[in-house]
């Protein structure tokens, strides 16, 4: 999900484990569209599942070896694939992703109010759903996966997704300024603005907030106000455990996330991870996108 800079982890030994991730920023220009980039490879190390939960923007993989398999979509109804590249809308519920020992390509973190100058259509088409991002994008997957796949390293790699990127940059029609706003308050406020205060914001009655709003993002404001909320949360648990901080804070940190209490973080955890917080952290934190959580990608 990047360009230059961020964080960068790398391990390769005489077994010829290759475990590796880059992050970095778009270009300025695309700042207001696109999150973030991150690179990523690993060989050699053991099969996995990863749960691909809820967060605040839509989901752009481009593979470069082996392509993605996704054993079950946010979209129950939407059968098990696989994918050189995939287009995923805002979910409340997590993919489950599973790979053989080996991965290997570049993930756009796209924010929602980007969707309609980068892919053409508002993030509502997409909610709930994975497609090939070909489905959307057209040629410009092939170009993209060609001069990837020819570039020196992740630098340049992600020079190349900045350069495409620009060209799709189109001027059309942007989100209602109302729908705008209450999306922005929401990241501001880490999800706690109830639903009532943004439609007074707004000028608009709830219903119609929430009718505009699930149109152009994909969620309703409350879903969204819970996935945000949880997205911070998680990035909280990450940065406690690599600093050390012992387990027992988690009351904290549900009070700091707009929690009642560290029970009501457990209850959000499971409906929207599928699992507990103790049980995702055992599975996750040595896998590739763990590390993703670290930084902020406001």
């Amino acid at each position: 999900m990047r360009g230059a800079g961020g964080s960068t982890a790398a391990r390769e030994s005489s077994a010829h484990v290759v475990d590796e991730h880059l992050r970095g920023i778009p270009a300025e220009a695309l700042r207001r569209y696109v999150a973030a980039y991150t690179g990523y490879r690993q060989r050699g190390v053991p099969p996995a599942r990863h749960r691909g939960l809820p967060s605040p923007y839509l989901t752009l993989i481009f593979t470069l070896d082996e392509p993605l398999t996704i054993a079950a979509h946010p979209d129950p109804g939407q059968p098990p694939g696989v994918f050189g590249t995939l287009l995923g809308g805002l979910h409340s519920v997590p993919a489950l992703i599973t790979h053989a020992g080996a991965q290997s390509g570049i993930q756009v973190a796209l924010r929602p109010l980007g969707a309609r100058a980068l892919l053409g259509l508002p993030a509502g088409e997409l909610a709930e759903l994975d497609v090939p991002a070909e489905a959307v994008l057209g040629g410009v997957c092939a170009e993209l996966r060609d001069r990837v796949r020819a570039a020196a390293g992740w630098p340049e790699r992600f020079a190349v997704l900045d350069e495409l990127l620009l060209r799709r940059i189109g001027s059309r029609a942007e989100a209602a300024p109302e729908v705008s706003w209450a999306w922005h308050e929401l990241l501001r406020a880490g999800g706690t603005v109830r639903v009532s205060a943004l439609a007074a914001g707004t000028g608009w009655s709830e219903r119609h907030l929430t009718g505009r709003f699930r149109a152009e993002i994909g969620l309703a404001p409350k879903a969204a106000a819970r996935v945000i909320r949880f997205h911070r949360a998680r990035k909280l648990l990450v940065r406690n455990l690599t600093e050390a901080n012992p387990a027992g804070r988690l009351a904290d940190l549900a009070a700091d996330c707009g929690y009642f209490d560290q029970a009501h973080l457990a209850r959000e955890f499971r409906a929207l991870a599928g699992c507990p917080p103790s049980q995702w952290l055992a599975e996750e934190f040595r896998n590739v996108q763990a590390g993703n959580w670290l930084r902020d990608e406001s």
